[in-house]
Parts: structure tokens; C-alpha cells; sequence
């Protein structure tokens, strides 16, 4: 890559890292002109069209973006729903945490986007979600207890609550670090702790118990 080439790509990565900043700033995605985040970057208006058509062209690939991080935190957490041991749960739930807090914006992005603003960012990612819950689905068929579900459909609907989870998850540790730090700041992410800990227990429990569901609602 020549150096022109370099710096352009440096030019267009600070466009989408400005718009994830304005975003995660309580900002909606809809809400932000080109003209806000080119001055955030130091471009001219003009210049942002060099790297995007428009804003849409721009929150897609922020989407893509983000989506490819999540991939790999939640193939991380997917792990913890391998083992029922507790120090195995927490430990994996820990890491998830500390990824949440290293780089919180692609969550508060994701979450915020997912049913506000832009059509057009919903769209993109309703389709990335339900990426993520084919490949959590997948991972989960390596685990020996999931299989008791049988069918692939419960797989799907397993995966889908683990995948809304962590998203419920990841906001819930964003909005209490935000917090100063505080005795009760700790107790809370404590508590929290124990709450989502006792929540993969409790999902595990239900498939060691799992009959097989019906195919069809009785009439």
C-alpha cells in the first residue's frame, strides 16, 4: 500500500471512528450530518465524499465494523456456555466484561441503532444479528448437554436468547461503570455479576431437563 493510499484509509477509518463517537455520545446515527463528522476529523465536507457516497454508505460499513468486533467477544463467550462449573462461567463472563469495558462504543452503538433512526441501520443490523445467532448456534452444537435439544429450530431460539442476553448484558455493565467509582459501584457490579452467572446456570438446568417440543401448536 502506497502512502497516499495509507492516509486515505486513515482519512476514511477516523470518518467512521468520529461517527461511533457522536453515536455513543447520545446522539442517534439519523441525527448526524457529514458535515459534523468531517469537521470532527479535520476534512472539509467535500472531502468526506471521497470515502463515502453518503451517510447510509458510511453506517453500513460502521455496522460491518462492528458487528466483526461483537462476532469475536460473543465466539469468546460462547465458550462459557460449554462448562456448568461456576469458576468456568465466571471466568469467561469476566473476560466478556472486560471486553465490554475496553470498548464499550460498538455495544452502546449497536443497541442504540438497533430499533431507532435510519431504516436503512436497522436493516443492516437485524441481518448482522441474526449472523450472530447462526454462529453462536453453531458453536453451541459442539457442546455435548445442547444436543439433548434436538431439533435445530430450539438451537436457534437458544441462541437468540444468549445473543439478546449479552446485549442486555453489555448495557446494563456500561450504564453501572459510567457511575463514579463508589462502594456501591462495586457492590452493584457484584451483584450483577452473580445475576448473569445464575442466569447461564438456570438456561443450562432447562436443557438438561429439555423434552422435546412439539412441531406444531395443539388446536
Amino acid at each position: 500500500m502506497s502512502i497516499r493510499d495509507e492516509r486515505k484509509q486513515q482519512s476514511r477509518q477516523a470518518l467512521l471512528d468520529a461517527a461511533v463517537a457522536l453515536t455513543t455520545s447520545g446522539r442517534s446515527f439519523s441525527s448526524i450530518s457529514l458535515r459534523e463528522i468531517a469537521r470532527d476529523v479535520g476534512l472539509v465536507p467535500t472531502a468526506f465524499y471521497r470515502h463515502f457516497q453518503d451517510m447510509n454508505e458510511l453506517g453500513l460499513e460502521l455496522v460491518d465494523q462492528v458487528a466483526l468486533h461483537l462476532k469475536g467477544i460473543l465466539h469468546q463467550l460462547g465458550q462459557t456456555y460449554i462448562y456448568q462449573p461456576n469458576t468456568k462461567t465466571q471466568m469467561s463472563l469476566d473476560l466478556f466484561f472486560q471486553a465490554v469495558e475496553q470498548h464499550p462504543e460498538p455495544w452502546v452503538f449497536m443497541i442504540a441503532e438497533r430499533w431507532g433512526g435510519s431504516e436503512v441501520i436497522r436493516h443492516a443490523i437485524a441481518r448482522e444479528i441474526h449472523f450472530l445467532i447462526e454462529d453462536l448456534a453453531n458453536d453451541l452444537t459442539q457442546i455435548e448437554l445442547v444436543k439433548r435439544l434436538g431439533q435445530a429450530q430450539a438451537l436457534q431460539v437458544l441462541a437468540n436468547i444468549l445473543i439478546n442476553l449479552s446485549f442486555t448484558w453489555a448495557m446494563t455493565w456500561i450504564n453501572i461503570n459510567r457511575q463514579a467509582p463508589s462502594p456501591e459501584k462495586n457492590e452493584q457490579q457484584k451483584q450483577f455479576k452473580i445475576q448473569t452467572i445464575t442466569q447461564v446456570q438456570l438456561i443450562f438446568r432447562g436443557i438438561s431437563n429439555w423434552e422435546t417440543a412439539p412441531s406444531t401448536l395443539p388446536e
